[in-house]
């Protein structure tokens, strides 16, 4: 049996997948901030847009491991795991696949200067206030590849639901 493939890019026509991503945030002296890298131009998919970091849960995978897998493989750091706030669905138009994305809460627990990017993952990160998203609106939702039943783009939705959420508290998380 081949090993299967869950990139976002990997055809997968028809078939249903589950991402998890995190919602990773962090205090600068008062004012919460979202940690969100940048797809490298070279992606298939959504190449050059900001996005929150996680990817493709593995067949029978716990979801809250496989998060933490996923940001491990991409940024080499840990995170501690908050509860999940927000899910959707979309096609993924280039994939051919239907993907369930769940999104969690979640913190880096090594110092945030130890974060290394792939460059065939992510070209760069910013840390992006609530303001910041909003003006930046642009940067983080894509104009096709994906299909979706909502207005707008549901992974957008879900970062402005975050700061929500968080609203003057901080979620617990472990």
């Amino acid at each position: 049996m081949s090993k299967v493939s869950h990139d976002s890019e990997t055809p997968a026509h028809g078939k249903q997948v589950i991402t998890a991503c995190a919602f990773i945030w962090h205090d600068f002296d008062g004012v919460k901030k979202v940690f969100l890298p940048r797809r490298a131009d070279t992606k298939k998919f959504l190449p050059g847009l900001f996005e929150m970091p996680g990817g493709h849960i593995d067949f029978g995978e716990d979801i809250m491991k496989g998060l933490k897998r996923e940001v491990a493989e991409e940024l080499n750091m840990t995170i501690s795991l908050g509860d999940p706030f927000a899910a959707f669905t979309y096609q993924n138009l280039v994939k051919g696949s239907h993907s369930i994305e769940v999104i969690y809460f979640a913190q880096f627990i090594e110092p945030i200067e130890n974060i290394t990017l792939h460059p065939e993952d992510h070209s760069e990160y910013r840390w992006f206030s609530e303001e910041d998203v909003k003006n930046s609106k642009h940067y983080i939702c894509p104009d096709d590849q994906v299909s979706h039943d909502q207005t707008e783009d549901p992974e957008y939705l879900a970062i402005l639901k975050g700061f929500e959420v968080l609203g003057g508290k901080s979620p617990r998380t472990k």
